[in-house]
């Protein structure tokens, strides 16, 4: 287990998408694994972009929500905060409607900088996009 609160569940985890871009475009944490996080997005108007595909940019606010919120649980947070460094993302295919899930795992977890491998699928468990987020790792002062 990765995680700073051994006892972590996916319902702790809801109230950090209050008042956030989130919650305004439907993100849901589903699962907390022993090293994975994973979060669901609607594929609807509000995640659209005007050709009616799932906009690129709302997979990057998946995959950048579900690595820092990871980051935030490997740490001490009375301690340290993370912040967002450098996301990537590849779009493999479109999406129309219903549900992509995001999985974080991660690929460094270093005392200054966490690395996190997001994969979103489709209903189908099709790949959608892959991305890589950097996070920083910085001393609560």
């Amino acid at each position: 287990m990765i995680w700073f609160q051994k006892d972590v569940q996916v319902q702790d985890l809801h109230p950090l998408g209050k008042n956030t871009i989130a919650e305004v475009i439907g993100i849901e944490f589903t699962e907390v694994g022993p090293d994975f996080l994973k979060a669901r997005m609607p594929v609807d108007q509000r995640t659209h972009q005007p050709f009616g595909l799932l906009h690129g940019g709302a997979s990057c606010v998946l995959a950048e929500t579900l690595g820092s919120v990871a980051s935030a649980l490997v740490i001490d947070q009375s301690k340290a905060m993370c912040v967002g460094l450098e996301i990537n993302a590849n779009h493999v295919r479109g999406v129309r409607s219903g549900f992509v899930t995001g999985t974080a795992s991660p690929i460094h977890i270093g005392a200054t900088t966490h690395v996190w491998d997001i994969r979103i699928v489709d209903e189908r468990d099709k790949l959608v996009c892959i991305s890589r987020l950097t996070v920083a790792i910085l001393a609560r002062k």
